[in-house]
C-alpha cells in the first residue's frame, strides 16, 4: 500500500475530512483538502515533516504510513498490520504455535486470498515431501502467478 493510501486509510479511521487534516498540517483553508488529495492521490507525496506530522495528528508512529522496507524487522511487522487492514490477514494461536490466518468474513478477498494460500502450501508439502527439488520450488515461488497450475 502507498503512502497516500495509509494516509487515507488513516485520515477515515480518525473520521477526519481532507480539509480539516489539511489545516492541521498548517495549509491554508483554500489549500488544505487539494494538498491532501494530492497526497492521497499519489500526485505528490509529503516531505519528511510533513509525514512525522501525519503520524502525530494520526497518534502513529511514522512507519505505519511509510512503504513497509520488510528488510527490517519492523518494516516486516508494519507490512503484516498493512495486509490485516487491506486482507483481513490475523495472527492467531493453534496448539501453542503462532499462526497467520484469514478472516473469512471478508468475502472475495478471503476466497482469493485463500486460493493463492493453498496452492502455495500445496508447493511447500511437495518440497517437504521430496516430490520436488528447492529449486523446482523456487522455480514455482519466483514465477508465481505465472505458474501456478
Amino acid at each position: 500500500m502507498a503512502i497516500g493510501e495509509r494516509i487515507h486509510h488513516f485520515r477515515l479511521l480518525r473520521g477526519f475530512t481532507q480539509k480539516y487534516l489539511g489545516q492541521q498540517l498548517g495549509f491554508s483553508e483554500s489549500q488544505a483538502d487539494v494538498r491532501i488529495a494530492q497526497y492521497e492521490k499519489g500526485a505528490r507525496s509529503p516531505k519528511e515533516n510533513y509525514l512525522n506530522a501525519l503520524a502525530d495528528i494520526f497518534e502513529i508512529s511514522p512507519h505505519a504510513l511509510a512503504v513497509p522496507d520488510i528488510d527490517s524487522y519492523v518494516g516486516l511487522m508494519h507490512t503484516l498490520f498493512t495486509l490485516e487492514d487491506l486482507y483481513g490477514l490475523h495472527i492467531g494461536e493453534i496448539d501453542g504455535e503462532l499462526c497467520l490466518r484469514l478472516d473469512k468474513s471478508k468475502g472475495t478477498t478471503y476466497l482469493s486470498m485463500f486460493d493463492m494460500f493453498h496452492a502455495w502450501q500445496e508447493q511447500a508439502e511437495k518440497l517437504k515431501s521430496g516430490e520436488i527439488t528447492q529449486e523446482e520450488y523456487d522455480q514455482w515461488r519466483y514465477n508465481y502467478p505465472k505458474n501456478d497450475k
